[in-house]
């Protein structure tokens, strides 16, 4: 796919691939590097370096390739089904599931068992497919549970697609995480991005900031230890929360990412993941256009962790 920019004549005078990367945000710098080296990306019709300086009335092209489509095989696994009909199906998403295939998770993903479950339908329009994304509107990190939904045609999942953009769902979490917050209620308003340094995590120390709203309420606290909290996220950032609760000095449970190991044992207890859960998520349906909303409880762990706690506050 070939696009073109003309740099304006208000643009102040800056490395080409510092100028790319604030437009194609959904390409890494690095990425962004090896197409310039790689001649794909030229200025004036000349291949150029990425430390190139461009200046008002420069013309870029950029040919990026486009990958094919990732075939994966359906393989059966337990689902927990809230809902499902023509169009689109929610289900309960378990810890420890990989949400879609990639790198050392070609298997046992919850696309691998959509596809499993699906494969004697017969619906024309099914976009869940044989390819790596399909049918997915959203998704969960591997740790986290909660309910999901997955589209089973083009027209649902561009309806439902939308609908997330403009942050119109009704998306409720809870997680278990270190300390007690200041506040019983607040808001966290605070940008973040890909880390300047680590470009795996994400922080507030980066070179594209983007808006991120949290809002949380403290449910019940353990021994001054631990605070169960639900959260509600006006915006939908990679690791939002998780950054969010640990810009507020209080990490998730389990989070060793953000929070150091010091989070992943509590009185003697192990935490074995990233105790966070997506309790309920509601959106308008494409067809019907009326408003459904699933919920479901904690799950075991994070419920018998919570009991454990309590238990050792008492003795």
């Amino acid at each position: 796919m070939i696009t073109e920019f003309i740099v304006t004549a208000g643009e102040t005078r800056k490395r080409l691939d510092q100028f790319l990367v604030n437009r194609e945000r959904d390409m890494s710098r690095s990425r962004l590097q090896r197409l310039i080296e790689l001649g794909r990306i030229q200025v004036n019709a000349r291949i150029v370096k990425p430390g190139h300086t461009i200046k008002p009335g420069d013309h870029i092209t950029m040919d990026v390739p486009q990958p094919g489509p990732l075939l994966v095989d359906g393989k059966a696994m337990p689902l927990e089904i809230l809902h499902e009909d023509e169009v689109l199906l929610v289900l309960n998403k378990p810890a420890g599931v990989v949400v879609h295939p990639a790198s050392g998770n070609w298997a046992g993903t919850m696309i691998n068992a959509l596809l499993a479950h699906i494969q004697n339908h017969a619906d024309a329009e099914m976009s869940i497919g044989k390819t790596a994304k399909p049918g997915l509107v959203h998704r969960l990190d591997k740790d986290t549970s909660g309910v999901m939904v997955v589209a089973k045609t083009d027209h649902a999942h561009r309806v439902l697609a939308a609908q997330f953009a403009k942050h119109s769902i009704t998306r409720i979490y809870e997680a278990l995480v270190w300390g007690v917050p200041r506040d019983d209620q607040g808001v966290i308003e605070l940008p973040i991005g890909r880390d300047r340094g680590e470009g795996k995590t994400v922080s507030s120390n980066t070179a594209q900031p983007q808006r991120a709203v949290t809002e949380y309420r403290i449910v019940q606290t353990v021994g001054g230890l631990v605070s169960q909290v639900v959260l509600f996220p006006r915006t939908g950032r990679t690791h939002q929360l998780r950054v969010h609760l640990a810009f507020l000095g209080c990490p998730i449970l389990g989070d060793e990412t953000y929070g150091d190991q010091k989070v992943c044992r509590v009185k003697e207890i192990d935490i074995p993941r990233v105790m966070l859960h997506a309790r309920t998520l509601g959106f308008l349906h494409p067809l019907s256009e009326k408003f459904q909303e699933y919920s479901v409880s904690l799950p075991s762990d994070m419920q018998g962790i919570c009991q454990s706690l309590l238990r050792g506050s008492e003795s």
